[in-house]
């Protein structure tokens, strides 16, 4: 119908001149800069939309040759629309990369009695029982298996070994934990990229070794900055305990893993749970 084509015509008009001159007004006073970690952030979750893996190179070819329209169109008016494209070319790419540079393996079935020898690299202290990160130098099983990087293991509180030390333990390994339902956490994603391809508890005794070679800088640094955050957890436990104990380190330290489940529950409900998530992270 011809009425409804020319309301469609002026309403099309009419949202890209709003469109223009929300732009103009934005790029005018230089408030367009914000918007480019959106565009970027865009970018990233696109990445993660995608139906199948991109090829790494092609995406930072991409992104290179959209920075480089935009530099060349700086003096355009088309300028905003070229960065908004770069930044998002920008975000697709670097979550490609980024997924590229942590390709490590990953667990498919469970694994019973699985002897693993490697590096601690992280300590957690939570309410009943301690947890670790262990960066695996050999790993033996009786029905063999894939070759993990690392695996994240819990352990009877008040023994988890120290970070950077070397050990020796047997182990029950299971594979990463699926969203529990659509649109849910995805705690198999956030393990893969922090490198970790297994997790589990440990069984019997941990025997700690000399180690086969050094262990690296960034474990010397780990070991370091548990050292300081023990002593910080020291001094305090010395002075208060309970919740009151845990939260005080989680302010200090960054290390909220103590704090009880009702305690947390209550802190988020009122409000309060990001000086736990931000404050004790800014501090550490």
């Amino acid at each position: 119908m011809p009425a409804a084509a020319g309301f469609s015509e002026s309403l099309s008009s009419f949202l890209i001149a709003k469109a223009q001159s929300w732009i103009a007004a934005e790029a005018g006073p230089g408030r367009l800069l914000p918007w480019v970690p959106v565009a970027f952030g865009t970018g990233i979750a696109i990445y993660f939309a995608a139906a199948r893996e991109p090829v790494a190179w092609v995406t930072a070819v991409t992104a290179i040759a959209f920075c480089a329209a935009a530099f060349a169109a700086r003096r355009s008016r088309m300028f905003p629309f070229a960065v908004m494209l770069a930044a998002l070319a920008a975000g697709f790419a670097a979550a490609t990369l980024k997924t590229a540079r942590v390709a490590h393996g990953v667990l498919a079935r469970p694994m019973f009695s699985v002897t693993i020898k490697g590096f601690v690299e992280t300590r957690d202290e939570r309410e009943r029982t301690d947890r670790f990160v262990l960066r695996v130098e050999d790993m033996e099983s009786a029905r063999g298996g894939q070759k993990l990087e690392r695996v994240r293991l819990s352990v009877k509180k008040g023994t988890a070994p120290a970070v950077g030390s070397f050990v020796e333990l047997k182990a029950r390994l299971l594979p990463p934990l699926s969203p529990l339902r659509p649109g849910s956490y995805d705690f198999g994603r956030d393990m893969y990229f922090q490198g970790i391809g297994a997790s589990g508890f440990v069984m019997g005794a941990i025997k700690t070794m000399e180690a086969p070679r050094a262990g690296g800088l960034y474990l010397r640094y780990a070991a370091a900055m548990q050292g300081m955050r023990d002593a910080i957890d020291s001094r305090i436990r010395s002075v208060v305990s309970g919740d009151n104990r845990a939260i005080a380190t989680a302010l200090l330290t960054g290390r909220r893993d103590a704090i009880s489940a009702p305690v947390n529950d209550a802190m988020f409900i009122s409000g309060l749970g990001h000086v736990l998530s931000i404050s004790g992270y800014q501090v550490a």
